[in-house]
């Protein structure tokens, strides 16, 4: 198994907050622009999700040779939130509340134990 910190098991974490910037755009940046056509808008979200997966794919591919799919997928979900929270407060210029913070420390309370390994 390669170690925690050769590119296989690095790669994934960049490429996925890459992926999860693209994505949260094609996703939500629409919603600054409410006055364009919603097939105008479905057409860009869609262009720019191309993106996304040019590089969420290769993550994956890469990132499976140190990761099981279930911590690939729970570190793909923390990275959405995360870039997600900072894209809601920055972009489109949301508040943060303490009860997002709880709900995004219980999610990430579960992450923990996805990657603490199998109990016995």
């Amino acid at each position: 198994m390669p170690s925690l910190l050769s590119w296989p098991a690095l790669a994934p974490i960049g490429l996925l907050l890459a992926s999860n910037v693209f994505m949260t755009f094609a996703w939500y940046g629409h919603l600054k622009h409410t006055d364009k056509a919603l097939w105008l808008v479905v057409l860009a979200s869609w262009s720019i999700a191309f993106f996304e997966y040019c590089l969420a794919v290769p993550a994956n591919r890469i990132g499976h040779a140190v990761w099981s799919t279930a911590q690939l997928k729970t570190m793909q979900e923390v990275i959405t939130l995360v870039v997600f929270a900072v894209f809601s407060v920055l972009y489109l210029k949301e508040a943060f509340t303490l009860n997002h913070a709880i709900g995004f420390g219980l999610i990430a309370a579960g992450a923990y134990f996805v990657f603490a390994g199998p109990f016995r």
